[in-house]
């Protein structure tokens, strides 16, 4: 995925839930803080965006989620036609360090604007470490490549996402030990 992708990942979610704000979660937030020609390929593989739309409650959140999903998901006609897919999401998808909020990264510019030019939407994306973190919290192969591949590149600080896998909630504490122990393994 590119850069200019996201921004329009980012336009058409917010366009389908009426909403200028809306939050990137998954692998391709990392194109909030560098674009496709910084970052290894193993970083934007991913042909889909995870969108989180922020409501209220995680309720509201899961139904703009069916929203997005429903005009933008996989193997939707938005997908057939441009290549890529919006997953909508709720809060129960990623596990994230304490502060995430704080360290959104924001995404807005004319590729994210209506046709019009006014209004211009808002992707806040996770910050590059949080990400990791989420990552290597849900520890799956690709989770675990996407990571490894942000290391290699020193485009991440391992030092900072150990101290952010600590702030996780306690209840992921065996998913937590895990990813350190992989961190640990990587240098």
């Amino acid at each position: 995925m590119r850069r200019d992708q996201l921004e329009h990942a980012i336009r058409t979610a917010c366009q389908i839930i009426q909403q200028p704000e809306v939050i990137v979660v998954g692998s391709q937030a990392i194109l909030g803080t560098y674009d496709e020609s910084q970052l290894p390929d193993a970083a934007t593989m991913s042909i889909e965006v995870d969108i989180l739309p922020i409501a209220d409650t995680n309720a509201e959140a899961a139904r703009l989620a069916d929203l997005i999903e429903s005009v933008a998901g996989e193997l939707s006609p938005f997908e057939e036609l441009h290549g890529f897919s919006i997953d909508g999401v709720d809060l129960q998808t990623a596990v994230l360090p304490d502060g995430w909020r704080d360290r959104l990264v924001k995404v807005q510019n004319a590729n994210t604007a209506a046709p019009a030019g006014e209004p211009r939407f808002t992707g806040l994306c996770l910050d590059k470490e949080d990400l990791c973190v989420a990552k290597l919290v849900a520890f799956r192969d690709k989770d675990r490549n996407f990571v490894a591949a942000l290391l290699k590149a020193n485009l991440v600080d391992a030092d900072l996402i150990a101290e952010r896998l600590s702030t996780v909630p306690p209840k992921h504490a065996t998913a937590v030990e895990q990813g350190l122990t992989w961190l640990t393994s990587t240098r």
